[in-house]
């Protein structure tokens, strides 16, 4: 048994802000990972010797400068993209190239396709304003707002009506009224839908899938970092949270997972672990995932039956395909898309569907059909930064909508495999020497997301992103606005917390100010 002022469960980006921050305010803190390596599903990880890849994260979210400041985030070495990411359906339209330029942008836009795209998209930007800080996804510092509060941020009657939107509308809703030609703004479209539902379990037109767009769409109203791509993976970002955390004298124990936690009269004691060995800590921040937090790890008789009752039903349905693939060489793309043969356009590639499509994909596969021709995003991200990949060789990585996950384990496994081929047949259709290049690869669906990162139901999330699950529905360091966790020195701070999924390094940062505030 040994003591310390503060235990954090988890090594993931949050886990690993939350460390630092307590250890920097003069907390003897320790910080507990069940995995082999820290990091969790932002980390960049060797899959095949010499091919690093990102497992799940690969962008650094637009982030508070406080936050940045706090943790020292800018001194992470970046890569500076002239594109961030090119996307198209794949029907010989053009394709919509974001350049991180925003007149070059612009430009793009309004000479390729269209004044309306432009008007369309700033219309979007200000129906998106109001809803974001609503949600306050990047609100440092500062607990989940009521529903009552969410509507006081709206200052005129079209801002009401956005946060309605927020909370009862659809994808396909929102992009109607704003990019309304199916036709001329098709990848517009495509992208936008593809952005929202990866965070759930609904299709574009589905109610309440208008929460997502308006999440994925939310900027911080500060000076704040925009997108970044760090050099090295995403990994970089949390090498540099745990070496910050070491370097101030904090413990990082890897392979070492937390069964339970420990609490006597109303107060966290500390933790147990699977080796049976105990910690004792005041404080205690959960950086898994809040329900399994209370319902596995806290004792069931130290909350309220009412507060473990309302963590018991998060909905975790990922549906979604992972591949990694080691390649001989750099793809050729063929026409009509040569442009994507630059570097400068393989950071990001979306191969998307339309909303309509990803809509009867998503509802075909609760009946357990594999969409016919996935939407996917596809990276070649050694194309920029060569260290990730053996000289002349590259590693590539491409996510998928939407995969039945309502099967047995049977069904699962061929599942798994017909979509996996399915998704190399489609990169294959524009680059036709695709499938030759490929030397290894690796499938993963969110049953091995959630053995890999204790991640329920393979949701990244922690809590999709559905609108029962975000604003007072999803629950900050402390609990539920209005229903306290009521175990003094336990806070929360998960992607399934306030500021959500993205790697924003909000719900860590809030939940080790909570723990600095409270002592």
């Amino acid at each position: 048994m040994r003591g310390c002022d503060a235990i954090v469960i988890g090594a993931g980006h949050n886990g690993l802000a939350a460390a630092a921050l307590l250890q920097r305010a003069g907390l003897s803190t320790i910080c507990l990972e069940s995995k082999r390596y820290a990091g969790g599903m932002a980390s960049t990880v060797e899959l095949f010797e010499g091919y690093k890849f990102e497992i799940a994260g690969s962008l650094q979210f637009p982030t508070s400068a406080v936050v940045s400041r706090e943790l020292g985030l800018d001194s992470v070495p970046t890569i500076d993209l002239d594109v961030m990411s090119v996307s198209m359906r794949g029907v010989g339209d053009d394709p919509v190239v974001y350049y991180t330029d925003l007149m070059r942008l612009m430009t793009h836009l309004t000479e390729v396709h269209g004044a309306e795209a432009v008007n369309g998209m700033a219309s979007l930007m200000a129906w998106s304003q109001a809803p974001a800080r609503a949600l306050g996804r990047f609100d440092a510092g500062r607990p989940p707002k009521t529903l009552d509060e969410m509507y006081a941020c709206a200052t005129n009657e079209f801002e009401r009506s956005s946060i309605t939107d927020l909370l009862f509308g659809s994808v396909t809703d929102v992009l109607d009224r704003h990019l309304p030609d199916k036709d001329k703004h098709g990848a517009l479209r495509g992208m936008l839908a593809f952005l929202a539902v990866n965070t759930t379990y609904r299709g574009p037109a589905t109610p309440g899938s208008a929460m997502a767009l308006a999440f994925g769409l939310a900027v911080p109203d500060e000076d704040a970092a925009l997108m970044k791509k760090p050099r090295g993976g995403i990994g970089a970002l949390t090498t540099h949270l745990r070496d910050r955390f070491t370097s101030a004298g904090g413990e990082l124990r890897l392979r070492t997972e937390v069964k339970g936690i420990r609490v006597a009269g109303g107060r966290v004691a500390g933790v147990r672990t699977e080796d049976g060995s105990t910690l004792d800590a005041p404080i205690v921040v959960s950086c898994v995932a809040p329900d399994l937090t209370l319902t596995r790890l806290v004792p069931t008789g130290a909350v309220p039956a009412d507060v473990r009752e309302r963590f018991s039903h998060v909905d975790h349905r990922g549906s979604y395909l992972q591949m990694h693939f080691a390649l001989d060489g750099v793809p050729e793309f063929a026409a009509p898309y040569e442009l994507l043969n630059d570097p400068a356009m393989q950071a990001a590639i979306g191969l998307f569907s339309t909303p309509e499509e990803l809509q009867r994909q998503w509802e075909e596969c609760r009946r357990g059909i594999v969409p016919a021709d996935p939407a996917i995003a596809f990276q070649i991200p050694s194309a920029h930064d060569p260290d990730l990949a053996p000289p002349g060789k590259h590693a590539a990585s491409a996510f998928s909508l939407w995969l039945p996950v309502e099967t047995g384990q049977a069904d699962h496994a061929r599942l798994k495999a017909e979509m996996g081929q399915r998704v190399i047949d489609k990169i294959t259709r524009l680059a036709p020497g695709f499938a030759g290049l490929i030397t290894k690869h690796t499938t993963f669906t969110p049953r091995h997301m959630g053995t890999m990162f204790a991640a329920p139901g393979g949701d990244y999330c922690h809590g999709l992103v559905h609108p029962e699950q975000m604003g007072p529905g999803r629950p900050g360091p402390n609990g539920y606005a209005g229903q306290p966790l009521g175990i003094e020195g336990l806070f929360l701070g998960s992607a399934g917390c306030h500021g959500g999924p993205g790697i924003t390094f909000i719900p860590g940062y809030n939940a080790a100010h909570a723990a600095l505030a409270d002592g």
